[in-house]
């Protein structure tokens, strides 16, 4: 059952879609006010396990840190950071009474999950904000009416589950022919390759570099030739620069922020001066949104949205202050010199109100995944990709999200490992990470293991920054390791496609815990990194340099698989904990007693996914497979079939 505690005045962030009760607060939650604060308190008993906050850094089991909802681009972000690029303000209580909690907020919200008390959870909130409280039976109960709540996760075409590869940047369109050629040449699936700023003029959205890339209509067409989609960057920011169409369309229809002069806001971003669309105002997600066509007339259904915090560099401002206001847990130099202060100083128009950017902060990036989505929906016929970095929950309806610019540390893959299942709690099921860390160098061993476990997030795309080292798997000795990995995603697809966009029709997390199928199984509450992948698969990555040998925890007897340089074996394992040995480039994983999981045959492309001809491992004798033909729209129940082993 959910209801709603309403206080104040706050702002409609759209997130919950369906109608919900308005009733008093649970008496188990305590709450006051204070200086423009509102404070909810609900105690945690000694065995209660909190899951969810979506992309939060963090256990699994929430319980012993803070977490401050403010989204930022805080780049190479660790165990210790608190504010990430998305705010998923959603937590269930796994306990004797399972509870889940939604404070919907559209600014800061802290979450002290037994931090400063190890016995209580307290959320601050601003005063305008909505609790919503659900009860029921288990977390999987709580978690499918949440999900329920917030209306059907964004399901993308199915060549988006293929793999991507990206660069900031590649300098030429004869880079992108190369990286296509390349795969080709050394038998690498592929399905996309991302464009990042160097493709456009002076960093300027909806622009070509005419210089690097004169022929970027007729590179879009060879890739389409080669069944790859480019999938270029779109930025939040505008460049200030007369003669630019974009800023003098936005200019012309007044489409920008404001400063407390009324006249557009100025941040510094990568164009240098920059204004930000008021995606709060409907006409202006419009007039965004049809910008895309610059890039669909050309051939182009795929799109990532970036520095949509928004990042701001600084402003004149922040640079001539000494004195930060600042936000708890980040140093003075929050967000590459943006003060929280820069955050106060524009403003939006929500209606007939003027309201300060800080009260509407967190919903600001998924204000631009709905502008590209609602004219992207008019723009083309069939689906399309789009993923963002910056989010609340409501914009999982429109795009997926990747987790932002990770590094090239292991801790940054154990830290992957707890987000993911997370962000699919919060309903984001088309998830990933930058695989093999954005900043810094990631060494042929970590990129293997990265892939291994990306293998099974629906996100799977490689992408790293400037100036690192280049990250193709073809540039990597040994390439049938890498070509093994990047095959077994592809022999999977019609497993993972099917598990996704039923997990999308009958609102569950796709990718989860164990504890969360086997609630009464004590060790399986222990162990975070292992996960289950739809209804057959659970897998075990190995998460630790230098190792080929890890323990795992089987919950019940299952069939342990394993690939290698394209080889598949299986041995059966009973129920308990048992060491497995995994050398770099071979991916083990288990099939689940009574289930049945279909495989395809090898294959370089989405497009060559072949569903006559699967193979099955596990001991079930049937399996419900989704398939449809990847593009249209229509999503129901009635394009699942029953196969038999």
């Amino acid at each position: 059952m959910i209801v709603k505690t309403i206080y104040g005045t706050p702002i409609d962030t759209e997130a919950i879609v369906i109608p919900v009760e308005c009733a008093a607060l649970s008496p188990s939650i305590r709450t006051f006010s204070k200086n423009k604060l509102r404070y909810f308190m609900q105690k945690l008993e000694a065995g209660d396990r909190v899951y969810g906050l979506g992309e939060h850094i963090g256990h699994l089991n929430r319980r012993g840190k803070t977490y401050i909802s403010y989204n930022c681009d805080n780049p190479g972000q660790n165990a210790d950071t608190v504010s990430v690029y998305s705010s998923h303000n959603f937590l269930v209580i796994d306990g004797t009474a399972p509870l889940g909690i939604f404070a919907d907020a559209s600014s800061r919200v802290i979450f002290d999950v037994g931090d400063s008390q190890p016995d209580e959870l307290i959320i601050t909130s601003p005063e305008d904000v909505i609790l919503y409280q659900i009860s029921g039976e288990n977390v999987m109960d709580i978690l499918h009416q949440f999900l329920s709540a917030i209306g059907r996760p964004y399901i993308p075409p199915r060549w988006a589950f293929g793999y991507g590869q990206s660069r900031w940047g590649y300098p030429t369109s004869d880079h992108i022919r190369e990286v296509a050629r390349k795969h080709e040449e050394n038998q690498f699936p592929l399905d996309y390759i991302c464009l990042d700023l160097l493709h456009m003029e002076d960093h300027m959205n909806f622009t070509i570099n005419q210089k690097t890339y004169p022929d970027f209509k007729e590179m879009t067409a060879w890739l389409k030739e080669r069944n790859i989609h480019a999938v270029p960057i779109v930025d939040a920011g505008v460049k200030e620069k007369p003669g630019y169409s974009l800023y003098d369309s936005g200019k012309k229809q007044d489409a920008f922020c404001k400063d407390a002069e009324g006249q557009p806001f100025t941040g510094y971003v990568w164009t240098g001066k920059t204004h930000f669309p008021d995606f709060f105002r409907s006409d202006v997600r419009e007039w965004f949104g049809k910008q895309y066509q610059f890039y669909t007339d050309m051939g182009i259904d795929g799109f990532w949205n970036d520095m949509n915090e928004p990042s701001i560099f600084f402003t004149k401002k922040s640079v001539l202050s000494l004195r930060a206001d600042r936000l708890p847990g980040e140093d003075d130099r929050f967000q590459k010199g943006v003060r929280l202060r820069d955050y106060k100083s524009f403003y939006h128009t929500i209606g007939s109100e003027t309201v300060v950017h800080h009260d509407v902060h967190n919903l600001y990036g998924s204000l631009m995944t709905r502008s590209s989505a609602e004219q992207l929906d008019k723009l083309l016929p069939d689906r399309y990709l789009l993923f963002s970095r910056s989010s609340y929950i409501g914009a999982h309806r429109y795009g997926g999200i990747w987790t932002g610019d990770n590094r090239s540390k292991w801790e940054d893959l154990n830290i992957l490992v707890r987000q993911i299942p997370s962000l699919h709690m919060c309903g984001f099921l088309f998830c990933g990470s930058d695989i093999g860390g954005f900043i810094g160098n990631a060494n042929r061993e970590l990129l293997l293991r990265w892939l291994e476990f990306s293998v099974f997030t629906p996100l799977m795309r490689n992408h790293t920054a400037r100036f690192t080292r280049n990250q193709e798997c073809y540039r990597y000795p040994r390439a049938d390791d890498f070509r093994s990995v990047l095959t077994l995603r592809y022999r999977l697809l019609p497993y993972l496609y099917s598990e996704f966009v039923k997990a999308a029709l009958r609102a569950a997390p796709m990718i989860r815990p164990l504890v969360f199928d086997y609630p009464d199984d004590s060790k399986a509450a222990d162990v975070e990194d292992q996960l289950l992948v739809g209804d057959s698969i659970m897998i075990s990555p190995i998460l630790q340099k230098g190792t080929s040998r890890r323990e795992v925890y089987l919950p019940e007897p299952m069939l342990e698989v394993s690939c290698q340089k394209g080889k598949i074996k299986t041995a059966r394992r009973t129920e308990g904990s048992h060491e497995i040995r995994s050398v770099p480039g071979q991916v083990i994983f288990f099939v689940r007693s009574g289930k049945l999981l279909p495989l395809a045959r090898p294959c370089l492309n989405t497009t060559q996914l072949d569903i006559d001809s699967l193979q099955f491992l596990g001991d079930g004798t049937t399996y419900e497979l989704y398939w449809d033909d990847g593009l249209s729209r229509e999503i129901t129940e009635e394009n699942i079939r029953i196969l038999n082993k």
